[in-house]
């Protein structure tokens, strides 16, 4: 089984617990007006690569990875599903821990063979890193291009899946940050039991020299970078949706026993 790879990162520190590998696939169907990473989008243009060559490359370092592990992002790496689980097929015999780092756009629990993939994949896999663009189905539509819905599908089968979640959120100006939205999201959050960790990420534009590389019009370049004390009261706000909802199913269970 052969993948695409746009970029291997060797030290990373913010995808995952510790210090990790992170593998970069290409291919995305999302179009996120803040994506920093357009040049991963298309299939085209990528290192062709096995498996096999990518455990080797962490197993040559492995000695700087104490506590960390792989994590396989992209572009979107579930459309490269049966790539990504051989990875973390091969991984788990070396007693590495693996990371899914994803929207979850690629989840159709409607189509029992991408489910069987999906349900192999999950198996070999320690923790996803779920993206959650936008909570409302119409601006997440206009955000990203594509349906919210089949994101909130696989964040509850991750959780059916008992598999440990961590929440990215990014915070846009004019776009994401809107209270009742984070708040609607942190209600969200509250309903699933495997959330271990909630990042929430001020927006950057960073990536709008890749836009001109490839020749594309940045789509915010009108929109300034977010502070991160804005980032912070953003997180405070979905914190709270998040125990409202865990304390009223608290009181709901306490009266109905």
């Amino acid at each position: 089984m052969k993948g695409v790879v746009h970029s291997i990162e060797s030290f990373g520190t913010v995808d995952g617990p510790g210090v990790r590998m992170v593998i970069f696939l290409k291919g995305c169907p999302m179009r996120c007006l803040y994506c920093h990473n357009p040049d991963t989008w298309e299939m085209a243009g990528g290192i062709v690569m096995e498996p096999e060559e990518i455990i080797q490359k962490f197993e040559d370092s492995r000695h700087f990875y104490s506590n960390g592990g792989i994590t396989v992002t992209g572009g979107e790496p579930l459309m490269q599903i049966d790539f990504v689980t051989e990875i973390f097929e091969i991984a788990k015999e070396h007693s590495i821990h693996t990371c899914l780092d994803t929207s979850g756009i690629s989840f159709l629990p409607d189509n029992p063979k991408k489910m069987q993939k999906m349900d192999k994949l999950i198996s070999v896999t320690n923790l996803v890193l779920l993206d959650i663009k936008h909570i409302d189905s119409t601006k997440h539509q206009e955000l990203c291009g594509q349906p919210l819905e089949g994101i909130l599908q696989f964040a509850h089968y991750l959780d059916w899946k008992q598999i440990p979640v961590w929440i990215r959120h990014v915070v846009v100006p004019g776009l994401t940050d809107q209270e009742t939205d984070l708040y609607k999201l942190g209600q969200f959050i509250g309903e699933l039991h495997n959330v271990q960790a909630l990042d929430v990420l001020p927006y950057h534009d960073m990536g709008k020299n890749k836009y001109q590389k490839l020749g594309l019009d940045y789509p915010l370049k009108n929109i300034q970078p977010l502070s991160k004390e804005a980032a912070i009261e953003a997180k405070k706000i979905i914190i709270q949706g998040i125990r409202d909802t865990r304390e009223a199913a608290s009181r709901k269970y306490s009266v109905s026993v």
